[in-house]
């Protein structure tokens, strides 16, 4: 069991010297604050969409502040290959998603914020094969405002590898976690590389 935390803490991300995140203040305060300043008042409002209070939840019930749905992997000319990230996560290991070796590709995460703002969110990406560690990646995705609606991330795009030695299957593991270290998301996922696309 030791060596299973040991293969999840490779996946945080690792921290920037020097850096302190922010203290956790509410939208409330963070509206209040500051109020005589009319431009740092106008900034908030274009930041926070004009919001004086958090809008309704996109899932009321739901407790958490970030709601992570969806990972989708977007390569030009061809539709997205999306993956539900709101059922049964150990489903997902044994689904595999199949892109074309040597295509040009970008991950696009789906994620609601409610109640209150986040900051410092970040995307973690630990790729092995056959075991052994192939890449190990991080994205500061950035700090959001709740609203109803469906935030979006975009990674930069990669290309996948190709050659022979390089189509198989290639085991992901993927963190959505804040400067807080609080995880908002965890699963893993299976994609697999082949010659032409299927």
């Amino acid at each position: 069991m030791a060596d299973q935390t040991e293969k999840d803490e490779d996946l945080i991300p690792e921290e920037t010297p020097g850096y302190k995140p922010p203290a956790e203040k509410d939208l409330a305060t963070i509206v209040s604050a500051d109020a005589d300043d009319e431009s740092l008042v106008k900034y908030k409002q274009t930041l926070l969409g004009g919001l004086d209070a958090a809008p309704e939840a996109a899932f009321p019930e739901d407790p958490r502040r970030v709601i992570v749905t969806k990972l989708a992997l977007v390569v030009d000319g061809r539709p997205d290959l999306e993956i539900d990230l709101t059922g049964d996560l150990k489903a997902l290991k044994k689904k595999k998603v199949v892109i074309k070796e040597g295509c040009r590709y970008k991950r696009k995460i789906y994620f609601y914020v409610q109640r209150e703002i986040v900051t410092g969110l970040k995307y973690a990406q630990k790729t092995t094969r056959k075991g052994i560690t192939v890449d190990k990646e991080s994205n500061m995705v950035g700090s959001y405002a709740p609203q109803k609606e469906p935030h979006c991330f975009i990674t930069t795009a990669e290309d996948a590898p190709s050659g022979m030695i390089y189509r198989g299957t290639y085991d992901i593991k993927s963190l959505f976690t804040d400067d807080d270290k609080k995880e908002y998301l965890k699963w893993e996922w299976t994609l697999d590389i082949k010659k032409e696309w299927e």
